[in-house]
């Protein structure tokens, strides 16, 4: 699953969509703080979205991601910023470090993705040490791109025993997921407005050409003669929704000592 995962993200250009969610990085960090020195995980990283801002802030930190060509993106961008963030290839289900090696983990928009929930929470749970501090941002069921995934869920169903990534917006899914780790946790509900495109047509565009999950969607539904129906649904929730806000749930938690 994780080599299917890394394939899904790699059709795309996750860099030419991040920007869009870039401001919540800084929510997260405002939420969770990290000291001068703490060292700081930022897991299925992206381009360095919340690594980069833990970074400005003092922390020693490293970044995570399955695909290559994001570390990349995040490297440069980091040296943009004139911070230093170790970026490492590595799967969120298997992270390659020793137990209770951080002081603070965070996810934005990132382990939601990660095809094993269950295990990507454990993980990060184990790698944190005692009284340290997480911050996980993913939307929710609710918001408005739980109700995107529900069109397009319409036209390619998952398959059997997929665990969809918009549970992990869910206060009570991801209470189950670190039951038992030894995590306190806090919840928030956040929104952002990632829709604000000139037109609908330019959102859509930007979906169907650089986000990995879309671009597999058009790839399997073209030769089927579905896409352009999908597509024109996609459009009209554009622009419908262009001015709103898409709501993300905040999870943030310390490991008890």
């Amino acid at each position: 699953m994780a080599e299917i995962n890394r394939l899904v993200w790699e059709k795309g250009d996750f860099g030419a969509v991040a920007p869009m969610v870039w401001d919540v990085g800084e929510v997260v960090l405002g939420h969770v703080g990290v000291e001068q020195g703490e060292r700081v995980l930022d897991v299925a990283c992206g381009t360095g979205n919340a690594a980069i801002r833990a970074a400005q802030r003092g922390g020693t930190v490293t970044g995570l991601d399955i695909v290559p060509a994001l570390l990349d993106q995040g490297r440069a961008l980091a040296a943009e910023a004139g911070v230093e963030v170790e970026f490492v290839e590595g799967d969120a289900e298997d992270l390659p470090f020793e137990d209770a090696s951080f002081d603070v983990v965070l996810s934005t928009f990132g382990c939601m993705f990660v095809p094993d929930h269950m295990r990507a929470a454990s993980e990060i749970a184990r790698v944190l040490r005692p009284d340290g501090r997480i911050g996980i941002a993913s939307w929710t069921p609710e918001g408005l791109t739980g109700q995107f995934n529900k069109i397009t869920a319409s036209y390619m169903p998952p398959p059997e025993g997929f665990q969809p990534p918009i549970l992990w917006g869910s206060e009570d899914h991801v209470r189950e997921l670190f039951a038992g780790t030894g995590l306190d946790l806090e919840f928030a509900r956040e929104d952002t407005k990632i829709m604000a495109f000139d037109s609908a047509e330019e959102g859509v565009s930007l979906m169907e050409t650089k986000f990995g999950p879309v671009v597999t969607a058009k790839q399997a539904l073209e030769p089927e003669g579905k896409w352009e129906a999908l597509r024109a649904e996609m459009v009209a929730f554009f622009d419908e929704h262009r001015d709103d806000g898409v709501e993300y749930l905040l999870v943030t938690g310390t490991k008890r000592g």
